[in-house]
């Protein structure tokens, strides 16, 4: 049997991690300036993490959740503590996609709506309600196509409050990334995100801001959303909160009323996630990433401003993306293979950077270095 083959990949073989650091099956050392797709949040196979897991795994990994998990509740607690969200309500699940996918269902109950209002640019997911509302159609497949979500240009206040004037007594939620990852680290205005706020209320529609690439501490607050200073009413969570592990959840205002059954899962809340985003949790206080966060990306972002080629450099702590011109337009695939150091990328041209949380300052001018490198030296593509 082969592999489903809809990963382009690249020819290297991981087998060893810790920290900022992975190693391939050849011993070379290489920057992970990627996180794995801003998943790695405390760093590679963090001591405090591994054990957590392996003390977890000796004594129960699963069962499922029609029993007390009393991780559930401390997990809960903790979380509602870090972030800042101590009266929300916690649903565990395993994915940003099922995440954004409850999100919606939920709101849809609460009102009795349709309805979804998205924006350009948009990532939230592949499941269907996800993947509906993600402004991609490369990836919409025709059974997830409908004429439920509309689509808005992002940071563009007067098509929301038209559409609002037009729709809202139809308009059952608005779904918006504090900083799009996937379309390329655009950050949403301060005034933006207020003016959803208002909307929602006004209307009696959801606030759902999607936190899963964005989220999680990665730009020094805990939900980038939290800039704009005002609450939504449903947070959905992923990649950070495992440091690898998949899990996942959405923080539920006090407004929302459950009932047995509205929602479920049968992996999500296990034993072993919940050790997992425990300990997560657990080093990020220890060792206070949010604010190293802040200021190595704050570090990152002013020396990438001070390289004039480089245009356009955005970002909020440690989600940073800077366009590339033409004629350096191999520079990610450089930074690979000739200074051995992992990024992302946004089409057609933009470098993405989601490092972990824990990334120090020497690592980061390793990273600035092989840029400085690159725009001055120029190197051909291998």
């Amino acid at each position: 049997m082969k592999l489903f083959d809809v990963y382009p990949l690249n020819d290297i073989t991981i087998t060893k991690a810790k920290g900022s650091y992975v190693w391939d099956d050849k011993g070379d050392q290489y920057l992970d300036m990627y996180g794995g797709h801003a998943v790695i949040s405390i760093g590679h196979t963090h001591p405090h993490y591994v054990e957590r897991i392996t003390e977890q795994i000796k004594k129960v990994g699963f069962y499922s959740n029609s029993i007390k998990i009393p991780l559930q509740a401390e997990l809960s607690e903790k979380l509602g503590r870090v972030s800042g969200k101590n009266d929300y309500q916690l649903f565990l699940c395993n994915s940003g996609a099922e995440a954004n996918e409850n999100a919606l269902k939920l709101a849809s109950f609460y009102n009795g709506r349709k309805k979804i209002i998205a924006f350009s640019k948009s990532f939230h997911g592949r499941t269907s309600l996800a993947v509906a509302a993600t402004d991609n159609k490369a990836i919409v497949a025709p059974v997830n196509e409908t004429d439920n979500v509309i689509f808005l240009p992002f940071n563009d206040i007067d098509a929301l409050e038209k559409t609002f004037g037009e729709n809202g007594s139809e308009i059952s939620s608005v779904i918006v990334e504090g900083i799009q990852g996937v379309g390329g680290i655009r950050v949403a205005d301060t005034e933006f995100l207020q003016a959803i706020r208002r909307l929602c209320d006004k209307h009696n529609a959801v606030f759902i801001a999607d936190g899963v690439q964005c989220g999680y501490g990665r730009t020094g607050k805990f939900f980038s959303h939290d800039y704009a200073g005002v609450d939504a009413d449903i947070y959905s969570m992923a990649k950070g909160m495992g440091n690898g592990f998949p899990v996942a959840g959405i923080l539920i205002s006090p407004k929302f009323q459950p009932k047995h059954g509205m929602l479920g899962t049968t992996f999500g809340g296990n034993h072993l996630a919940c050790a997992a985003a425990l300990a997560v949790l657990e080093v990020m206080e220890e060792e206070n990433l949010m604010k190293n966060a802040a200021e190595t990306g704050e570090y990152i972002i002013n020396e990438l401003k001070a390289i004039p080629v480089l245009q356009n450099v955005r970002g909020k702590g440690l989600i940073i993306g800077f366009d590339v011109p033409g004629e350096l337009k191999d520079m990610r695939k450089n930074l690979l293979w000739n200074h051995k150091i992992f990024t992302g990328e946004a089409k057609p041209n933009v470098i993405r950077l989601l490092p972990s949380l824990a990334l120090r300052k020497k690592d980061a001018d390793e990273f600035l270095e092989a840029v400085m490198e690159e725009v001055t030296v120029g190197r051909p593509s291998s």
